[in-house]
């Protein structure tokens, strides 16, 4: 994995240039989003609550994300993979690790939810330390698996970020593939699915749901959605018959995730978006409390 300052196959000045801004701004964007989050917890003692400690687990896996989307960012603008090849491993263990944190975190909160709003029952603090403990410890055995030889890690095709390698499609790569996936998409994917269903099943005989019901799975689908698939392609199919442009659509796509999330679970909730108006404004927030 010797890394390269020439421009990888496929790819102009101008293509890796777009790329690096893309993965920037979606860097840029997310981190900032999902820190002021983390600051409203923080700051507003309403957000200590078993239940949104879920979310916060979910802002830290997305912030993330969003750090390994600016070292590929940086890395697109400079041309070239300056960290060497162990770099390379320790970026896909990081980016892999936050990655599953996150579609697993947002599992935890449809459950959490199904479990509030369906049995009117308040989550239990050690049952929200206990989810959060198992996606942590969870992501992080998958995410080290491919660092023990079960798969691998290496460049992506721009060759400026690095990934779970699925150039190969061997059988290495396609018994790991499939066990993971099943683990950390398919599974989660279901229990989102199943405990916002039951929600509407419960709540429509009443009202509506006080949270969204579609827009979370929605978002594995259509932000994971395309990564899966071409993982998929690549274990049964020669994936060098995708264009290395179109293989990085997936990674540009998958990186939108912190933003959409950190507008889906905490700033679209009021007591989230109350904490961040406190970090943003701590003086007025001080003169409304003395009121």
């Amino acid at each position: 994995m010797a890394a390269s300052r020439s421009l990888p196959t496929g790819f102009g000045e101008l293509e890796v240039l777009a790329v690096g801004t893309v993965l920037l701004v979606e860097a840029l964007v997310g981190l900032s989003l999902n820190s002021l989050t983390i600051l409203s917890f923080c700051k507003n003692p309403e957000l200590r609550t078993p239940s949104h400690l879920l979310v916060l687990s979910l802002a830290l896996a997305d912030s993330g994300i969003s750090l390994n989307a600016l070292v590929a960012a940086t890395s697109s603008l400079l041309r070239h993979w300056p960290y060497g090849s162990e770099g390379c491993r320790a970026h896909g263990f990081q980016g892999f690790a936050t990655a599953l944190a996150s579609i697993c975190s947002s599992a935890a909160i449809a459950w959490g939810r199904y479990y509030h709003h369906c049995t009117r029952s308040r989550l239990a603090w050690n049952t929200a330390i206990s989810l959060v403990l198992f996606v942590w410890l969870s992501s992080a055995f998958w995410a080290s698996l491919p660092l023990l030889g079960w798969g691998r890690y290496d460049y992506e095709p721009l060759g400026t970020c690095c990934t779970l390698d699925y150039s190969r499609g061997d059988r290495n790569f396609i018994s790991f593939l499939f066990t993971m996936a099943f683990f950390n998409f398919v599974l989660p994917l279901f229990i989102t699915l199943t405990s916002y269903w039951l929600m509407e099943q419960k709540l429509g005989k009443t009202g509506h749901p006080q949270v969204n019901t579609t827009l979370p799975a929605r978002t594995l689908l259509l932000c994971w959605g395309p990564y899966a698939l071409l993982y998929l392609y690549a274990a049964v199919m020669d994936v060098t018959s995708i264009s290395p442009k179109l293989q990085m659509v997936p990674a540009l796509i998958a990186k939108m995730v912190p933003t959409i999330n950190a507008v889906t679970y905490a700033l679209g909730s009021e007591l989230v978006h109350r904490g961040t108006w406190q970090c943003l404004s701590p003086q007025r927030s001080e003169r409304d409390r003395a009121q």
